[in-house]
């Protein structure tokens, strides 16, 4: 197999850091390209996805914690996340061929070794990034594998305004949710959510009450609640739920975007009787670990649903740092990609 290309640039983690995760952290170094073996494609990455559990895998305490879904990181490591290319290299009888697009899990970079079994073959295009790099598809088969919705439903999404609820709240409504609300971090982005993502009603943190805020919002309760902050917002939640209400749990940036340091910790307090008492289903899910079977069904279900795929999208991987910091501060909505 004849590789035209020698040398890649790749974004590595120069130091821990300290606090919230700065652009310094991180460093861009031009380095030899690997040697493809017998089995790996050569990809020249075109988009690839930020993650803000980035931050959480950059902590050296989460070097010692076991079941984190994720390699983490130490100084001088590569990050990694996924990514669309073009093969520009690839085997005889690998069942690729050069010029096609495959998505693949070895971003933040602008060339990529990839072994032909972690590749999905994506065909020649126009293809539409956000589709196969979003949380769409997270959000699809937590809403109909993690718990279910069912018509006339109430549904609350936190984080509404990120990579998943941007999608979780347009896929509840097509499932058959009659009312749903988000929350977010500004008024910019529940002005956003409510034009451009179809929300009822947004609540905004740190303008008083989440649960008095909820409790206008949802007077008769709520019934479903996709979950991605925890604390506040997941008690808040509870104390809304009616008979039967379904929780699934995504993620808990309370946790991750911690001011002092991310962590896997997240604690919170609710009222287990109340959950005894209304039948109330909580049930932590991921995607990538449970439903994996989902990806290929969601991708032809969004393509007659309509969807609205929010993204933020940043050009050149010299960006890729600084996007980074700002998706973890809260600046950027939906999906972050870089265009390399």
């Amino acid at each position: 197999m004849h590789c035209p290309v020698e040398r890649c640039r790749e974004v590595r983690l120069l130091a821990y850091p300290d606090g919230m995760i700065q652009p310094r952290d991180l460093t861009i170094v031009e380095t030899a390209l690997s040697e493809a073996g017998p089995n790996d494609l050569v990809v020249r990455n075109r988009w690839f996805r930020i993650s803000i559990s980035t931050r959480l895998m950059a902590n050296p305490d989460a070097q010692a914690v076991e079941g984190i879904p994720f390699p983490v990181l130490k100084p001088g490591d590569a990050l990694a996340d996924g990514a669309i290319g073009e093969v520009v290299a690839c085997p005889a009888g690998s069942g690729f061929e050069v010029g096609t697009y495959v998505s693949h899990p070895l971003g933040w970079r602008d060339y990529a070794v990839v072994d032909a079994g972690s590749c999905v073959a994506l065909g020649r295009g126009p293809i539409e990034p956000a589709a196969y790099l979003g949380h769409g598809w997270t959000a699809y088969a937590a809403l109909t594998r993690g718990i279910r919705i069912w018509p006339g439903d109430t549904v609350f999404v936190s984080s509404g305004a990120g990579a998943i609820g941007s999608m979780a709240g347009q896929i509840a409504r097509r499932l058959g949710a009659s009312r749903v609300i988000g929350s977010t971090s500004t008024q910019d982005k529940a002005d956003w959510m409510t034009t451009d993502l179809g929300y009822d009603a947004v609540i905004l943190r740190n303008r008083g009450s989440i649960t008095d805020q909820l409790r206008a919002a949802a007077p008769d309760g709520v019934d479903v609640f996709v979950d991605m902050v925890g604390g506040e917002q997941l008690a808040a939640a509870a104390a809304a739920a009616r008979a039967g209400a379904r929780f699934v749990l995504l993620g808990a940036l309370t946790a991750e975007l911690n001011v002092a340091g991310a962590s896997i910790v997240a604690p919170v307090e609710l009222d287990s009787f109340q959950l005894i008492l209304r039948d109330v289903t909580l049930r932590g899910y991921s995607a990538d670990r449970d439903s994996a079977e989902a990806f290929p069904e969601w991708i032809a279900w969004q393509r007659e649903a309509g969807l609205h795929f929010a993204c933020s999208t940043v050009a050149g991987l010299e960006n890729a740092p600084r996007a980074l910091h700002d998706a973890c501060e809260g600046r950027l909505r939906g999906l972050v990609m870089v265009e390399v």
